[in-house]
């Protein structure tokens, strides 16, 4: 996800990020290492593009810099669909430590899956997000490992 723009705003403490959605999201400076303060304002704060538009720098007076990425902003936010792809990744992790320690070969847990090998893989890759929940927990259930949903209520902010 790119960022369109960031501002400051001193009187909040916190960033206004807007991405190239339209989406805007904010950042607290209580979340910035190094965290400004009364004597050491940010200067400045930009999009910064060496990071490709998916992270902003901020300066402060003193000279100290420091970068934000879109993934803590998201996070942060605690954004639907980043919470959604962030699970998935996690759940890839394991089935790739799972497939690594299985006996099972990788034909074999594909045609247990009703799948192809190139398909397997593609289930298996963190990066690719556009998989089901459904076919994760069969894969997982096939390396011998039980998921468990746990749904609870969050604290009141």
């Amino acid at each position: 996800m790119k960022i369109r723009s960031v501002a400051s705003n001193n009187r909040k403490n916190e960033f206004s990020i807007v991405t190239r959605s339209g989406v805007e999201y904010s950042f607290p400076y209580s979340k910035l290492e190094p965290r400004p303060s009364t004597d050491d304002r940010i200067e400045k704060v930009f999009v910064d593009k060496e990071l490709g538009n998916e992270a902003f720098t901020y300066v402060l007076e003193s000279g100290k810099e420091g970068c934000v990425h879109i993934e803590q902003v998201l996070e942060y936010n605690e954004d639907p669909k980043y919470l959604a792809d962030l699970l998935t990744y996690k759940l890839s992790l394991e089935a790739q430590k799972l497939m690594e320690s299985s006996e099972l070969s990788r034909r074999q847990v594909a045609k247990r899956l009703k799948t192809s090998v190139p398909q397997l893989y593609r289930l298996l890759d963190p990066a690719n997000t556009r998989k089901s929940m459904k076919q994760l927990v069969a894969l997982l259930h096939i390396l011998n490992c039980d998921v468990d949903l746990v749904v609870k209520k969050r604290a009141a902010a």
